[in-house]
């Protein structure tokens, strides 16, 4: 009986001290590598254009903060997953992030489309969601850990038609198009509509098309039959690029507004020459004052000989929205002894509540989540005269 007895305790004893040891484990984050953010966009697929440059403006924020002491000496780690141009990609990102690479807080996604699928999982995983470049109507809406640092459509959109009305105050008929694939290009172009109307201009004609269509023949000749004075397009930069293209081809002279999918640099090789003149709303400047955006942008141009693009500034202001949280965080009670759920929750409700000097400018959060942002712009895009290179030019 004795010695059964002694393998009983011996047993017990080591029981005891594995639970001990699960138990300690999972008191405290782990962040010995570095506080993991997850950013979840598009690195492949015709997404990628726009993707490709939310990862260049978070590497440079993951560099730029991590120089300055990280949070409060612990730096930061960026975990990139990438979500292709589809629902499925998206959700499989966010799994990955969440369950396996355990990351306090996730960038992502790229689309608008992708948001409605994938920031649910992480909502319900009580995992706050950053929208670097989702401007649909319904996105802080989705729940309560997601919040987006792009301005919706509906306050940014409308300035484009303004902007092209002072070029040519004689615009009278407007062509539309958009892709039917895509919520944030359905969104958007629900605003455009909406503003053509309320600046008492015909709608002539409304054209849909698909992300992943390349000719556009049918569409941009029955535009062009319509006669408009200016032509608007929501879509994507492959996409957006091609249509531009082709209605130039086909020979339309007049006005182009491009949406928010195509503000971007990358649509210059798509459209080349025949990218001169469209006019894109937008949510940052690089004139913006402030020394972050000072040393956001020396640091764009240092790397990619070029001025930063809006995607770029978008994604690295989420990253600072989450540093600056967990450094509040961290200040109270130190990251390391919260539990990774403690945490996540923590910084849901402290970044909402923060107020941040940004290169975008200065921002905020609605309770909702909604970004708060003051200033806007209008760019057009100036092609050089080679026909291969040109820049977005500022207009005043």
């Amino acid at each position: 009986m004795k010695p059964n007895f002694v393998q009983a305790l011996l047993a017990f004893t080591v029981l005891l001290s594995a639970c001990s040891q699960t138990t300690s484990t999972s008191s405290s984050t782990d962040n010995s590598g570095g506080i993991p953010i997850g950013i979840a966009v598009a690195q492949t697929s015709n997404v990628a254009l726009l993707g490709q440059e939310q990862v260049a403006g978070a590497k440079i924020a993951e560099k730029y903060f991590n120089e300055k002491g990280g949070v409060n000496g612990t730096p930061i780690r960026l975990v990139f997953q990438d979500t292709a141009g589809d629902e499925a990609g998206a959700i499989n990102a966010f799994q990955t992030l969440l369950t396996k690479d355990k990351v306090v807080g996730i960038v992502g996604p790229t689309l608008s489309q992708q948001a409605f699928s994938a920031d649910p999982i992480a909502d319900r995983a009580k995992v706050p969601v950053l929208g670097p470049s989702n401007t649909a109507k319904g996105i802080p809406q989705i729940g309560e850990f997601v919040a987006r640092v792009s301005a919706p459509v509906s306050i940014v959109a409308p300035n484009s038609v303004r902007a092209a009305l002072k070029i040519n105050p004689q615009i009278k008929r407007v062509a539309v198009f958009y892709a039917q694939n895509d919520a944030f290009s359905k969104s958007e172009t629900e605003i455009f509509q909406q503003t053509v109307k309320d600046q008492k201009l015909e709608l002539v004609t409304v054209q849909k098309f698909q992300t992943t269509d390349t000719d556009f023949q049918s569409q941009a000749t029955a535009g062009i039959n319509a006669k408009p004075d200016l032509v608007i397009i929501s879509g994507l930069a492959a996409d957006g690029g091609n249509l531009v293209r082709q209605l130039r081809e086909l020979g339309y002279k007049g006005l182009i507004i491009g949406g928010n999918g195509l503000n971007t640099s990358n649509i210059l090789p798509v459209c080349k020459a025949l990218c001169d003149g469209i006019l894109i709303a937008q949510a940052y400047s690089p004139e913006q004052v402030g020394e972050v955006n000072k040393a956001f942008r020396a640091a764009y141009q240092s790397q990619f000989k070029k001025e930063p693009p809006q995607f770029s500034a978008q994604a690295f202001t989420a990253i600072q929205v989450y540093v600056e949280a967990l450094k509040t965080i961290d200040a109270q009670t130190k990251v390391a002894q919260k539990t990774l759920p403690e945490l996540r929750v923590a910084l849901n409700q402290t970044l909402l509540k923060g107020q941040y000097e940004t290169p975008i400018g200065a921002i905020s959060f609605t309770p909702e989540g909604e970004i708060v942002q003051k200033e806007f712009y209008v760019a057009q895009i100036k092609m050089d005269a080679d026909g291969n290179n040109g820049k977005f030019a500022f207009l005043k």
